[in-house]
């Protein structure tokens, strides 16, 4: 199912942005929650590539603007922490009445803790995992630097945060003032995950460690070691996505299977992020992707590279089956291939009759209490895998 922008209103009658990404091929396993950083937006890389992961694991993520801020309606100035929070209920709101009732919320920084905030009174969510957010929401403040005089004498100044300019009120401090997040963290009791970087020079790793002590079980604590506060590293965003979608998989009801377990359908979408493609074979989620070199994220093997991955799956799995077949000891097959062209290069010069692979070499490595006479006759089977035969042979293709 294709993304979708939606539009849903906040309890000041407010119109928030957002859009739904979902599973490529099948129902969600369940809808999640991605709150922004402060003074961010839904479209930060950290929240594209976060979001990314989790629908290759299964989940339908909403993530959205909160008030004030990327596409939303309001003024900055007028929102705080409270406003965060209420946005977020009015997220799981329109995903309950339109969708299906949300699982997770996934913060990052402020938004981290205005989710567990969130999370405390949205009955439909299990579980809340939450990347480098601040113990006491009062943290933020530390932005403001020699503003924050202004603000209490004033009653508003502005600041600049990522070179923006941003009015912040006394309203702002107060409210973030009267949070309790250690009384509400003790009291959320729901499944939580704390990513944190030793490395966050925005919001200290101790934050995580006051987090972690104040929760009940089931808790965990996973180091995003190296990795900024903001995620910049589109690997680093990436791993923290996949590391959530495994974790949240313990606490939360997934529905039976109800997608096709045969290999014979395989769907695939490019959303113009560079080359990264997503791929949906049968159950399975991956992705295909190109070298930073060549304007890739490098986040999968190139189509040639999944190519030569196919025909060496099926030589392994196909001489697995004739050696269990035969009642053979075999405990290992590897099975190492290389190809004669460079995808990158070929890729561009598509109308060349030229740009195909033409030859691809390799060879296999048999372990076991195999004699040669055995191992010779397992290595005969090889070109009788379907996969080696169909690329020896013309394959009939139909793209319309």
């Amino acid at each position: 199912m294709p993304a979708q922008k939606v539009r849903f209103t906040n309890d000041r009658g407010l119109t928030l942005v957002g859009k739904i990404e979902f599973p490529l091929t099948h129902e969600a396993d369940a809808f999640a929650i991605f709150a922004h950083v402060f003074t961010g937006n839904k479209n930060l890389s950290a929240a594209r590539h976060i979001s990314r992961s989790l629908t290759l694991n299964g989940f339908a993520v909403l993530r959205f603007d909160f008030s004030g801020l990327g596409e939303s309606e309001g003024n900055f100035s007028d929102t705080n922490f409270t406003t965060n929070v209420n946005d977020i209920k009015a997220a799981a709101q329109f995903l309950t009445e339109n969708y299906q009732a949300p699982k997770i919320i996934v913060g990052h920084s402020l938004g981290g803790a205005a989710s567990i905030y969130a999370a405390k009174v949205i009955e439909s969510i299990k579980a809340v995992a939450t990347i480098g957010a601040p113990s006491e929401p009062e943290h933020v403040t530390h932005l403001f630097g020699c503003k924050l005089e202004d603000i209490e004498r004033d009653g508003q100044a502005e600041i600049t945060i990522g070179g923006r300019p941003f009015t912040i009120k006394r309203q702002f401090i107060e409210d973030l003032q009267a949070k309790d997040m250690d009384q509400c963290v003790q009291d959320l009791r729901k499944a939580l995950l704390i990513l944190h970087s030793p490395q966050d020079r925005v919001v200290e790793i101790e934050n995580a460690a006051k987090i972690y002590h104040a929760a009940f079980h089931p808790k965990s604590f996973v180091t995003l070691n190296e990795a900024d506060h903001m995620l910049t590293a589109k690997d680093d965003a990436f791993y923290t996505g996949n590391v959530i979608a495994s974790w949240v998989k313990r606490y939360i009801e997934i529905p039976e299977d109800d997608i096709p377990k045969s290999s014979q359908k395989v769907t695939v979408s490019l959303k113009s992020d560079a080359y990264t493609t997503e791929i949906m074979a049968g159950k399975h989620g991956l992705l295909a992707d190109q070298s930073e070199k060549h304007g890739g994220n490098d986040f999968g093997p190139s189509p040639y590279e999944l190519l030569s991955a196919s025909l060496g799956a099926c030589v392994a799995m196909s001489l697995q089956s004739y050696a269990e077949d035969q009642e053979w000891d075999v405990e290992e097959i590897q099975v190492n291939l290389s190809f004669d062209r460079a995808y990158q290069e070929d890729i561009k010069n598509i109308t060349d009759p030229a740009t195909q692979i033409k030859e691809i070499t390799g060879s296999i490595e048999l372990r076991g209490a195999l004699s040669e006479e055995q191992k010779n006759a397992l290595l005969q089977m090889a070109k009788n895998s379907p996969v080696c035969k169909s690329l020896s042979q013309c394959i009939n293709i139909n793209i319309l």
